[in-house]
């Protein structure tokens, strides 16, 4: 065969060659990061019609996913993002609880002849040891003996012990009793008891007895006169801290007590509804989009809250872009594969330990939202009467390892 005969057959084998590719489908690889991330969402028992999802680059400024982004979920946990930002950005990181020893009467030699009063202010992290160190101050100044009552004022908020739209079966189970003055979560010996504030004063009475100083009152329960004065005080950890508890491992108490201090702070009423108040407008100057946003409760609990991918994907976004709150923000965030409430998932692939993000999970949703790395801020919610959990985190799982990926 001539050269150009041999030329002429490889020419036709090639042509024949391109038409048969032509017809397959583009490999994985050549799929846009949109169509992945597409398909990691889609999972059998996982309903597409109840699924909001959203992704956006940090870097490039622009949206790369969205599927129902700005339909309205049950948010689960997701909502504690929200009271993250707000507390983060309008208390500060450096911000502490105070909880006040009061004095009702007056002092003569080693006696406090009157009764004291233990201020709540809304401290979830309030314990014993708090406890102590203010029985101890009391006994520094040099007194020995009390002729009063030992009383818990829980009255810096409401009487509510729950949030609306919980179910009767989160009280002490989801969350303890809400009130301005919980010590060790309303636990005692081994119970949540109904009287959080009795219960405290209880607890103090026998701190100071302990350090030494005889109290003929018993506990009571009760708001601290006008004329009366503060004679010691003890503070939380910080906001940073406290927020870093809420969402790594997702507490409802410490969400809830939080949005009841915003309210009582900002709009001078300890209650859950002046809390979701200030959180609203924490997001509406922070530019979130609140159309279907309801904020009903601070621990994502509440059968009334919604929310929107892209509005989580918002709260995301602007915790980022705000320097004051953006370290405590991130950090807070459970870390895939490492710890918290993603200590078992994505224990392998890309998005293990790259993966910052706060879970959600009730018997009708399941939610995952944060960053991949520092490109991406990505949100999922998904409802379902019931959800498949597994099923849900497996979609989940997998649209966050595609992110991941696309890091490299």
């Amino acid at each position: 065969m001539t050269a150009k005969g041999v030329t002429e057959r490889a020419l036709v084998v090639v042509a024949a060659l391109v038409a048969v590719l032509g017809t397959m489908a583009p490999p994985a690889s050549a799929q846009t990061l949109r169509e992945r991330l597409d398909d990691a969402l889609t999972v059998n028992g996982v309903s597409r019609a109840k699924t909001g999802a959203f992704a956006f680059n940090l870097r490039t400024g622009r949206v790369v996913y969205g599927w129902q982004a700005r339909r309205s979920f049950k948010p689960a946990s997701n909502e504690k993002l929200g009271v993250a930002l707000a507390a983060l950005r309008r208390l500060g990181a450096s911000y502490r609880i105070r909880t006040e020893l009061i004095g009702a009467g007056s002092r003569r030699g080693a006696t406090w002849r009157g009764r004291l009063f233990l201020k709540g202010h809304g401290d979830p992290t309030l314990g014993a040891g708090d406890l102590r160190r203010l029985a101890r101050k009391l006994r520094a100044t040099g007194v020995r003996r009390v002729t009063g009552r030992v009383v818990g004022d829980e009255t810096y908020f409401d009487a509510r012990r729950t949030a609306p739209g919980w179910r009767a079966s989160y009280y002490k189970i989801e969350s303890p009793p809400l009130s301005a003055l919980v010590v060790n979560r309303a636990r005692v010996n081994g119970r949540t008891v109904d009287k959080p504030a009795l219960a405290a004063a209880k607890a103090f009475r026998q701190a100071l007895v302990a350090a030494g100083i005889s109290v003929a009152g018993r506990a009571a329960t009760g708001p601290a006169p006008n004329d009366s004065r503060v004679l010691a005080v003890v503070r939380s950890k910080t906001v940073a801290a406290i927020v870093r508890h809420m969402n790594k491992i997702s507490d409802n108490f410490y969400a809830e007590m939080l949005v009841k201090h915003l309210g009582a702070v900002l709009r001078d009423r300890g209650t859950t509804a002046a809390g979701c108040r200030v959180v609203r407008r924490v997001l509406q100057t922070r530019n979130v989009p609140l159309a279907g946003v309801r904020i009903a409760d601070g621990s994502g609990l509440s059968q009334y809250n919604r929310a929107t991918a892209r509005a989580v994907g918002a709260i995301l976004l602007a915790a980022w872009r705000d320097a004051a709150v953006r370290g405590p923000f991130f950090s807070s965030l459970a870390i895939a594969g490492v710890d918290g409430t993603l200590e078992e998932r994505m224990r392998s692939g890309p998005a293990y330990g790259r993966v910052r993000a706060k879970t959600g999970t009730l018997r009708t949703a399941s939610a995952l939202s944060g960053y991949v790395g520092t490109r991406y801020v990505f949100s999922i919610l998904q409802n379902d009467n019931p959800i498949s959990w597994t099923r849900a985190r497996r979609s989940q799982n997998r649209f966050a390892q595609t992110l991941a990926r696309a890091l490299r």
